[in-house]
This record gives C-alpha cells, structure tokens and sequence, in this order.
C-alpha cells in the first residue's frame, strides 16, 4: 500500500523529496478529482491531504476521515502551519470512535 498527498504544491515537493507521491492541486474541482484518482487506484492505502485543500471541500474531507478505511484520508498542516479552528486529531478520533487521546 502506498502513501499519496494531495495539496499545497510546496507540500507535495516536500514529500516527493523523501519518496511520496502526490498531486499539487489548486482548486475544489482538482482537489475532487485528485481524491477520485487516488479512490479508483488499488494501490494506494494513505491519502495525505493538506488543510489548505481540505478546506476546498471540507464536507467531502471530512466525511472521508470519519467513515474511509481504505484508503485512510488524514489531514495534515499545510506550508503555513495549523488553522486554530481546525480541531486535533485527538478531537478526531474522540468523535470518531469515542477514544480520547
């Protein structure tokens, strides 16, 4: 299973440099078809994607994260840090599965 981003250009740069794929994308329909590719491939088993673009289509991101097992989708901080509005991942998996961190 692999590991794939999906987000700021910068962030997709980083990754590529230690080995992980992903596709930099800049708009919601992008962002959409990127998760759709990454959904149709067979190989893929972690899709990374970055809150910046997560906030594109933050409905679609967050119901990935709340009911998607394979693949997992898990947001990450995009190049400009954390958003103090976005709750951890912590509050994730305790609204998730009911398990605090």
């Amino acid at each position: 299973m692999k590991v794939l981003v999906i987000g700021h250009p910068d962030a997709v740069l980083g990754f590529s440099l230690a080995g992980v794929n992903g596709q930099a994308v800049s708009n919601a329909d992008e962002a959409n078809q990127a998760l759709d590719g990454a959904f149709a491939s067979k190989d893929v088993g972690i899709i990374l994607v970055t809150q910046d673009v997560a906030g594109m289509i933050q409905t679609r991101v967050d119901d990935l994260k709340l009911h998607s097992t394979i693949p997992l989708v898990v947001e990450i901080p995009s190049p400009a840090g954390i958003s103090p509005d976005q709750p951890s991942l912590g509050e994730v998996v305790l609204r998730a599965i009911g398990i605090k961190l």
